[in-house]
């Protein structure tokens, strides 16, 4: 992994910094302690992210921004590195800043299994007396430890940021970047994407601070808003009703049954898809799985298929769940599919799209799905509730989560009725061209970075 990221950095070393408006430039900062922990788990590599990694809300932001003429660079930390480089994503053509981590957090993170785990025990394993103590300060501290300061610090004023965008308001690295900026005087801006709740003590003291000291935050959900602004004492001014993008250009219709020829999916499959990652308690994966059982043998749904794509850290477990119920009706794409174009083919194979998560935070693969003319079943969480905020006329059905049961009747209801499904799905378009557009998006993130 780090060679690949240093034949990369020897063809971009020499880039300069002057692309785009030097006045209006973005950090975006992901969240994370470093960019292996994402990748990995998604089975791609750095070089893989720098040369085909497309999709979702950071590249999304990138086009919205940039429509609204704004410029990013992408700023990673990476365990893979040992002096900053600066790379380009290729298919964006966006700088990248690549920043070594401190040494510091590699002592914290020692013996971490799964360093998001949140409990002690869940990070680092079992443990008793003083070794808990000594973990538990690790947990505490390896958040606060990961992102270099100094470094950001000099490369922000290399690139000529004028501005800071981290992915979550409910991560450290909020926090560190709140207290950069205040000595760099650059204000600070966050997205809510997931995050809604501090996963340790030190969060819940540092976090009330941090959050009123932030020029504002884009949250497209009403109740993480209104959770917020209750929570922290916040000022609702400083609260943007932003919400992720999709290239409606990009994500578009096809026909049909050309995109199943294509495919070799036959023309006569009732198809349900789903394209995410492999999330089995977070994405309702368990609950979709059941509910599709229910479904399959019913006489009145012919030929069902269920079309399941991503890659995650759940895979092993979730392909023993597959390989236990050995259904023919369960196609299983164990891949993170970068390439967009073969990714919207088989969205357009679908008669309909199901997000059954239990947590989210604003969604980016069901507005795909939606724009590919899709119609939308999801799970009552705030996300999906404000995307299809007028239920069948904005393109969807909402299901109660973790209700196998629902889900499996709304399956019947719509694989039954494929007139009303194309119905929903022009509706589906439409909602996203009216609200999620990268052109409408950057109108309302240059509003909020311009505070207008």
């Amino acid at each position: 992994m780090v060679k690949a990221w240093k034949e990369g950095g020897a063809l971009s070393r020499n880039l300069q910094s002057s692309d785009g408006d030097p006045g209006r430039t973005v950090a975006l900062l992901l969240w994370g302690n470093v960019i292996e922990d994402f990748l990995d788990r998604i089975g791609l590599s750095l070089d893989d992210f720098c040369q085909r990694m497309t999709g979702g809300w950071l590249f999304g932001y990138i086009e919205a921004l940039r429509s609204a003429g704004w410029r990013s660079v992408i700023f990673l930390v990476s365990q893979g590195v040992e002096a900053p480089m600066r790379l380009r994503h290729a298919p964006s053509d966006t700088p990248i800043c690549v920043l070594p981590v401190w040494k510091a957090y590699r002592s914290a993170a020692r013996g971490m299994v799964d360093p998001y785990g949140g409990s002690v025990e869940r990070i680092f394993g079992r443990g008793s007396g003083l070794r808990r103590l000594v973990r538990f300060a690790q947990k505490e501290a390896a958040p606060y430890l990961a992102t270099p300061l100094g470094a950001l610090a000099r490369n922000l004023r290399r690139e000529g940021c004028t501005v800071i965008l981290t992915q979550e308001y409910e991560y450290a690295r909020f926090d560190t970047c709140v207290l950069l900026a205040r000595l760099l005087r650059l204000p600070v801006f966050a997205t809510f994407q997931g995050g809604d709740y501090p996963v340790g003590r030190l969060d819940r003291l540092v976090r009330p601070v941090a959050i009123r000291a932030a020029r504002g935050l884009a949250i497209g959900a009403d109740k993480e808003a209104t959770r917020v602004v209750e929570h922290y004492n916040v000022d609702a001014k400083k609260i943007w009703r932003i919400h992720n993008p999709v290239d409606v250009e990009l994500w578009r219709p096809m026909d049909r049954d050309e995109a199943r020829r294509q495919l070799g999916l036959s023309p006569q499959s009732r198809i349900v898809i789903y394209h995410g990652r492999i999330d089995i308690y977070a994405k309702g994966l368990d609950v979709l799985l059941e509910a599709w059982e229910r479904i399959r043998d019913r006489p009145t749904t012919e030929n069902p298929l269920l079309l399941i794509i991503g890659s995650g850290r759940d895979d092993a477990e979730f392909r023993q769940r597959l390989e236990a119920l050995a259904s023919p009706s369960i196609r299983w794409i164990d891949r993170y599919e970068t390439d967009r174009t073969i990714m919207r083919r088989y969205l357009c194979t679908a008669d309909l799209y199901v997000l059954p998560s239990r947590r989210e935070g604003f969604p980016v693969a069901p507005l795909e799905a939606m724009a590919c003319g899709l119609p939308i079943v999801g799970t009552a969480i705030p996300a999906m509730s404000n995307i299809i905020e007028h239920g069948s006329l904005s393109g969807g059905l909402i299901v109660p989560r973790e209700d196998p049961g629902a889900l499996a009747d709304t399956f019947e209801k719509l694989l039954g009725d494929l007139d009303l499904c194309r119905d929903l799905g022009k509706n589906a378009r439409r909602t996203v061209e009216t609200r999620f557009s990268i052109e409408s998006v950057g109108r309302q993130l240059d509003d909020m970075l311009n505070q207008r």
